[in-house]
């Protein structure tokens, strides 16, 4: 995080040098949103580590799994675009702050799951408590940077993603195996505990530090808020005016939701399923495979960064997130082609991670070329619940696949068809005034 999102011209005889004014938001603002995205995708993901011990413990069937996994996100459906609405009306320091709270104690909550019905009920709750999160960071970043620098701050924020797990696979691990029969509860109890409450506690953090505006910052000089405001201000004019209905049935969005539904889908079956995966394919013991699946996310945070700063540079951002999700395509097929062989099957596991995850940053690009105020609120909140909604499709189906075939194989077959899909849409979106990038 050295390096300031990102270089763009300041204007002569401002006094301000626009570099060093987005490197001060940069430090100030990244850390903090990186660390709440770090703990927010645990606490969505960590069920895929859960599973190691609990679907046994509960007597669940991988369908059973799947589906818990995936209703999350029905919640997170139904309550996206009103959660980002009011994010931009009430700013985001206390709304941010609010999901934060209510989504981690819930999923601390899942502790104490004790049947299907209990886990369905509880990963749903966690989906509406977290709804807007995700879209409201896109969001805020749209109020500090300019499309020319907002790529890599995208990026940046997005890395948590792989981070998570790089540091949550390990730790998962080993809490499983270390925690198992502390204070008579099971291993992926603690998991849950020791993962959720942190998050309500950074909410505190959200409440005193975050800033809604860049009006509002007082760390930032007078000069120093009118550049960005004035930098910020001037892509407004580009932007056509949209009213909230409008954008919810602007074609355009939509077929970017469908686009994002196909990315997603890669990314959750991924998230959701590395950890059976990498035990499948020969690695035993908890904290073995949260050492191993650290690899595949790893290289994730390479592949982000530099597909993110090569589109920030071209002003590019289709071609640039089509060629990414075959990457990933090619990942999950190859992967498969491997499977039983421990380092090649874990190097199209690695592929695919690389290839999903530089899709995320680059396609965030498109929608806030275009979308502004309360407009791109709503754009941005519809079409991630839209594309959400794999969350519940992918690991519900890769359960049902696999308790009927025995294999995950059909599964990710799958999921790289449906990158490749997300590939052909972004070719054809063609651009214009609404997605000249």
């Amino acid at each position: 995080m050295t390096s300031p999102p990102f270089a763009a011209a300041h204007p002569p005889g401002s006094g301000v040098n626009a570099d060093a004014v987005y490197r001060k938001v940069g430090w100030r603002l990244i850390p903090l949103l990186f660390l709440c995205y770090i703990v927010a995708y645990l606490d969505r993901v960590n069920v895929g580590f859960a599973k190691l011990q609990m679907q046994e413990a509960l007597n669940f069937s991988e369908a059973v799994y799947g589906l818990g996994a995936g209703i999350f996100f029905i919640g997170y459906f139904l309550f996206e675009v009103p959660s980002n609405v009011i994010l931009h009306k009430v700013g985001a320091r206390r709304w941010i702050a609010r999901i934060m709270i209510s989504w981690g104690l819930l999923s601390a909550a899942t502790m104490f799951v004790g049947s299907a019905w209990s886990f369905y009920v509880i990963r749903f709750l966690l989906g509406a408590a977290e709804a807007g999160f995700f879209p409201g960071i896109i969001l805020y970043l749209t109020y500090w940077y300019p499309a020319a620098r907002r790529g890599r701050a995208t990026s940046l924020f997005l890395a948590a993603i792989p981070f998570a797990g790089i540091l949550g696979g390990p730790f998962s691990g080993w809490i499983l195996q270390e925690m198992a029969g502390v204070h008579g509860w099971q291993g992926w109890q603690w998991l849950f505990l020791l993962q959720g409450l942190p998050t309500a506690a950074l909410g505190l953090v959200v409440w005193r530090y975050l800033d809604d505006r860049v009006r509002d910052a007082r760390w930032l000089s007078a000069a120093e808020r009118d550049l960005i405001e004035r930098e910020v201000g001037a892509e407004a004019v580009d932007k056509a005016p949209i009213s909230v209905w409008q954008v919810m049935a602007h074609p355009r969005v939509w077929l970017l939701a469908l686009v994002y539904f196909t990315l997603t889908a890669g990314l959750y079956g991924i998230s959701f399923w590395l950890p059976s995966l990498i035990k499948a394919a020969g690695v035993k013991g908890a904290l073995d495979i949260g050492l191993v699946s650290a690899i595949p996310w790893s290289f994730g945070v390479v592949a982000m960064f530099l597909a993110a700063r090569s589109a920030d540079r071209r002003l590019e951002h289709r071609w640039h997130c089509a060629a990414a999700a075959v990457v990933g395509a090619v990942g999950l097929v190859f992967s498969v082609a491997m499977h039983g062989h421990v380092a090649w099957s874990m190097a199209g596991l690695t592929l695919a991670t690389m290839g999903i995850m530089a899709t995320l940053p680059v396609f965030w690009g498109l929608p806030t070329g275009f979308l502004g105020g309360a407009a791109a609120a709503a754009g941005i909140a519809f079409i991630n619940s839209i594309g959400n909604l794999s969350g519940f499709a992918a690991p519900y189906a890769i359960g049902l696949i696999k308790d009927a075939t025995r294999s995950t194989d059909a599964g990710l077959h799958a999921l790289a068809a449906l990158l490749v899909l997300g590939a052909v849409l972004l070719v054809l979106l063609r651009p214009g005034r609404a997605t000249r990038r």
